[in-house]
């Protein structure tokens, strides 16, 4: 196994140098901003700020081109003399690409694309993009494995998919080296509790913080493998500097543990006290079982979860309780 490598060390290939980040603005993409930036790197953001916030990046220190995906000139603008791009923008949530599919595909797709060959124009070293467990589908094995894809249960999942395919075909026509991280249900400090779309964990804190009973969809015994930020954050500096071998595919990137939302449910409750969980239909395009294998992502990346869902859930407790949060 390789050796478990400082952040120092995953951060010093990039000192002095340009490194763009898709989506700072983001919850995933504003830790990286921040980490990158303690690294030394010279950093730059590309964002629409229509999902995420400028409250979530620093005050200075960055630069920033504020634009869309589906902007080509804006793209060209955000990798110019860049040797590393972090693709995190996107639009997420599987029930808004239910809702509006088109604009889904064409952010995560179309704009996927114009930044895949602007980073070609560029001469851009590595790019290393969000996947999602997502992909997975309705293929029923467990743990998830790459190599072992069903079919895509929603619009979200497939340009998820077709972001894979799309970094698969730019590595082999124009020898582009690319890296695909799919995430499980990330979660930590900066995620968004507001909105329809917002993802469960910080729903559930938001819920225990109003006094209001949190809404779990179906029986609740639907299983996540959720991963903390500082992981996913570290699963995108070890593919910047993996070896050029492990480029050409995507790798999963979780806890390593499944959770079924009862209990996640009850956890929430322990830490921050709350009605008891009331339960609604099941939503069309969700996922019912999600675990990770880690194998090819050990082997080939170095990856492997160090934050225990626990000691995430109780560091994004005092966020969500604190008045940080609430400001959004």
């Amino acid at each position: 196994a390789m050796v478990d490598r400082s952040m120092a060390e995953l951060l010093a290939p990039w000192r002095g140098r340009r490194v763009l980040v898709t989506g700072g603005g983001g919850f995933i993409g504003s830790h990286l901003v921040e980490a990158l930036l303690a690294g030394g790197a010279e950093v730059r953001v590309l964002d629409d700020f229509s999902t995420g916030f400028r409250s979530n990046l620093p005050a200075a220190g960055f630069d920033l081109v504020e634009g869309d995906l589906r902007d080509r000139e804006a793209c060209r603008r955000a990798v110019d003399g860049c040797a590393l791009v972090l693709h995190q923008a996107a639009l997420g949530s599987v029930p808004r690409s239910m809702a509006d599919p088109a604009t889904s595909l064409a952010v995560n797709v179309g704009g996927t694309a114009n930044l895949f060959a602007e980073a070609r124009d560029a001469e851009v070293e590595r790019i290393v993009y969000a996947s999602s467990s997502s992909v997975y589908g309705d293929d029923p094995g467990l743990p998830k494995q790459e190599g072992r894809e069903g079919r895509p249960l929603s619009p979200y999942a497939l340009s998820k998919v077709m972001g894979e395919e799309l970094a698969e075909v730019f590595g082999r026509c124009y020898g582009l080296r690319l890296i695909g991280l799919r995430y499980f249900n990330v979660f930590g400090a900066r995620q968004s509790p507001e909105g329809p779309y917002a993802a469960v964990i910080p729903r559930f804190f938001a819920a225990a913080r109003s006094g209001e009973a949190p809404v779990i969809y179906g029986d609740g015994e639907q299983s996540r493998d959720f991963t903390h930020v500082d992981d996913a954050v570290r699963a995108n500096l070890l593919a910047a500097v993996a070896p050029d071998s492990a480029c050409g595919r995507a790798y999963n990137v979780s806890g390593g543990r499944a959770v079924t939302i009862n209990q996640l449910a009850q956890k929430v409750r322990e830490l921050a006290g709350g009605a008891e969980p009331v339960y609604e239909p099941p939503r069309s395009g969700d996922v019912r079982a999600s675990l990770a294998d880690l194998s090819l992502a050990g082997q080939a990346l170095g990856y492997r979860a160090r934050v225990s869902f626990e000691d995430g859930l109780e560091g994004v407790c005092s966020y969500y309780l604190s008045d940080d949060a609430a400001g959004g």
